[in-house]
């Protein structure tokens, strides 16, 4: 095994233990297989899964039955490597794609690993997180970034990798008008993926009106706010034959049921947002005569190579609000979820 320098044997962790309780432990480094490398962790963003596992103790079939250590949108710096890895070597700064798989299934084999029924994805019970010191990762799923990019930066490419997954699942060409529902951080880098990747109108709406502000400063041409208007009626004043897209990104069935009027005949309406309630109504006479494809997206896949070159063009700094150290995670946890009007992206440095 390659290593970079002395690695200590024990390192800070911080468990999830039981309905918004967290406790930072002192538990072994874990030695790496041949397959992985080991990971001094630098910077993990809090997703709203995080937070979700934190307030609710489970997200669907996920439960959080023991001690977990959540966070999964992370960045740090390699220091040893199994006896396997070629290609990425102690010392090499790295974005870390959460998600691990069989690689032998047909998912895997056609290239959508997304849905591997076998997937290892940090931070989903039984799967311990990066809000700790040190992770063991296996290689393929490590990623060097350049030496110009932030930390802070390379953890945003797991969320930024969702909005790419979107816009792409979308069938997006450049010109095309969108609109996106919820500017919560996914919606936020949905904005910005599709003004990167050569969208025209981009029409947001959300509750919030700082998210509404800042996605116009990232790109968004109008902002509707949820509470005042509709979306539909907003796109439909500026453009009556409608959106080529619509993306909904806040997960609630609500905000499903508002784009769909917004599409134009043969448009794409693009669901990220994980709702908990079910959708109750759907036009689908409006659905079948305007032949409008539906498109899920689940996590992402082949992603990272793209998001991390995209991603050095972007200034985090204009979504990370809230930062803590690991000590404080529990802090981190509660501040995402109680702040949602004010704050956007909350971030955990393991080392500080």
């Amino acid at each position: 095994m390659a290593v970079s320098s002395a690695i200590p044997k024990t390192m800070k962790a911080a468990y999830l233990v039981g309905t918004r309780q967290v406790e930072v432990r002192e538990v072994p480094v874990p030695e790496p297989s041949p397959d992985d490398a080991l990971i001094r962790v630098e910077a993990v963003g809090v997703c709203g899964s995080d937070v979700h596992y934190y307030e609710h103790g489970r997200i669907g079939r996920y439960v959080v039955d023991g001690p977990l250590i959540l966070g999964h949108e992370a960045s740090g710096v390699v220091v040893a490597v199994g006896a396997n890895v070629k290609h990425l070597r102690p010392g090499q700064r790295v974005a870390i794609e959460p998600g691990v798989t069989c690689g032998r299934c047909d998912f895997c084999k056609s290239g959508r690993y997304n849905l591997c029924p076998h997937v290892r994805f940090l931070a989903t019970p039984p799967v311990d997180g990066a809000f700790a010191q040190y992770i063991a990762h296996r290689a393929d799923f490590v990623h060097p970034i350049p030496d110009d990019m932030s930390y802070e930066q390379a953890a945003m490419v797991e969320p930024f990798s969702v909005a790419l997954h979107a816009i792409r699942r979308s069938g997006m060409r450049p010109g095309d008008r969108v609109a996106i529902a919820g500017m919560g951080p996914v919606g936020l880098f949905t904005v910005v993926a599709a003004r990167r990747l050569g969208a025209g109108d981009v029409v947001v709406s959300d509750t919030v009106e700082k998210r509404l502000q800042l996605a116009l400063q990232l790109g968004a041409t109008e902002a509707v706010h949820a509470k005042r208007g509709a979306i539909a009626d907003a796109v439909r004043e500026r453009f009556p034959d409608g959106v080529d897209v619509a993306i909904e990104t806040a997960g609630h069935p609500d905000a499903v049921a508002s784009l769909l009027p917004a599409l134009r005949r043969g448009g794409r309406l693009v669901v990220v947002g994980l709702s908990q309630s079910p959708l109750k109504e759907l036009d689908l006479t409006q659905l079948t005569d305007g032949e409008i494809e539906i498109a899920g997206v689940f996590r992402y896949a082949n992603t990272y190579p793209a998001g991390i070159q995209l991603m050095r063009e972007i200034d985090v700094w204009d979504l990370i609000t809230d930062t803590f150290p690991l000590a404080e995670a529990g802090d981190a946890l509660e501040r995402a979820r109680t702040n949602k009007s004010e704050s956007i992206k909350v971030v955990v440095y393991p080392q500080a």
